[in-house]
């Protein structure tokens, strides 16, 4: 507890420093952050290496081992996310609005850093620089306690982060890594309500419940991903197949993957055998139920809690429903409130979709693979919130901000 709580002690004192630093200073430091990771790629792969060699001893396979994997691209991509975090405007210090009260006081409100941001998160190193990338440029602190997974190429990612940021005139104990891995010391820094202003979980559905359930801290809930594709009787199938099969095996290890196909009966004898062989060439399994079976024979029985789960891996639930109302229906049963698809060319239906679905993000006509923060133009995103305070889908700048409010007297007194 001691060394978290001298880590906190150092993040705290760096986010006084971090509040008043200049847009230019930030935006120094950012680009030092991507040309250092692109310098020192060699190093980075090394680290990654030696994780993966110890995933695979685990028995780690699959879509989780993508997600740990790092590349001469991926740290290019990367790279190329914080530089345009960069190019973004800088939300600190922007008044929102002023009013002017009857006595004369002039009120206003002011976007002000968040302060000292926690982030608990699993195998993806790639988060390690997103946050703390998105963290720096809204003038914040952050802790980083990644998963036990990554812990070689998150210590050397940050190590590299620390230098860059030095070089550029920012505090280092900026960006400060947990290195302990243990259960233990996660539910220490749940703790630390002293020096870390608000918590952010990023991972599957058992770590992000025990941050809620344990934290002192005040906790943004980022959410676990069972997101649903509604294939509507009046669509274009050409492109539903399309859109389907992307939302599932683009990358089948993330939170905006499709995990459960809906097809409107009127159209299941036709597109399912389609679509459902597209799936199979690509390795993913088929969890049907009955009628699904019956339409395509190579179809494992689905279960109930099959329509619950998030695979993150080549499996997906497909069911035959009535109409657009029950497949509405069971995605408020069964979904998660992350992201969901209709397609349809219907405009009636389309809008129904979008107005009764309850999702951060509700598609028409495109994958729910978009739901992510550079893609909607953040630059990155510290996380895909699916609560409804504070913030809600992609979090990017503005979302790890707070406001204060100014007053203007000339000796007003009440």
């Amino acid at each position: 507890m001691d060394k978290l709580i001298l880590i906190g002690e150092k993040a705290k004192k760096a986010s006084y420093l971090m509040s008043n630093v200049s847009s230019i200073t930030k935006d120094n430091a950012l680009e030092a952050i991507a040309n250092a990771l692109t310098k020192n790629e060699a190093e980075i792969l090394k680290a990654n290496e030696i994780d993966l060699q110890n995933a695979r001893a685990k028995g780690i396979s699959g879509a989780l081992l993508d997600r740990l994997t790092l590349s001469k691209e991926r740290i290019l991509s990367i790279a190329q996310g914080v530089l345009q975090i960069k190019s973004l405007p800088d939300p600190i210090g922007e008044v929102i609005s002023m009013w002017k009260r009857p006595n004369n006081l002039t009120i206003g409100q002011k976007r002000v850093p968040l302060g000292v941001i926690g982030i608990i998160y699993e195998a993806r190193p790639n988060v390690t620089v997103d946050a703390a990338a998105l963290c720096l440029k809204a003038g914040n602190a952050v802790v980083l306690r990644g998963g036990s997974e990554a812990i070689h190429s998150n210590t050397r990612i940050v190590e590299i982060m620390q230098m860059a940021v030095a070089e550029a005139g920012l505090p280092e104990e900026s960006i400060q890594l947990i290195e302990d891995t243990s259960r233990e010391t996660a539910v220490e820094m749940m703790k630390l309500n002293k020096y870390i202003d608000v918590l952010i979980p990023r991972g599957g559905a058992g770590l992000i419940q025990t941050v809620v359930k344990n934290s002192t801290v005040p906790v943004i809930e980022t959410g676990v991903g069972n997101c649903h594709i509604y294939v509507d009787g009046e669509c274009d199938q050409q492109m539903a197949e399309k859109i389907v099969i992307n939302a599932k095996t683009s990358r089948p290890g993330v939170c905006n993957a499709a995990e459960t196909l809906l097809v409107d009966r009127k159209i299941a004898q036709q597109f399912l055998p389609k679509v459902l062989n597209s799936l199979q060439k690509l390795n993913v399994e088929i969890r049907g139920c009955e009628e699904v079976q019956k339409i395509f024979s190579d179809t494992i029985p689905a279960l109930e809690e099959d329509w619950y789960r998030e695979y993150l891996d080549y499996i997906i639930a497909v069911k035959v429903v009535s109409d657009i109302d029950e497949a509405i229906n069971h995605i408020h049963q069964y979904g998660t409130k992350h992201s969901e698809a209709i397609v349809t060319t219907s405009y009636d239906k389309a809008q129904k979709f979008l107005q009764q679905v309850d999702a951060a993000a509700v598609y028409v006509n495109a994958s729910t693979r978009f739901t992510d923060g550079f893609e909607f133009g953040f630059g990155a995103e510290i996380g895909i919130s699916t609560q409804k305070l504070h913030a809600r889908g992609p979090m990017g700048l503005k979302e790890l901000t707070s406001i204060k409010y100014i007053i203007y007297g000339d000796g007003q007194v009440r």
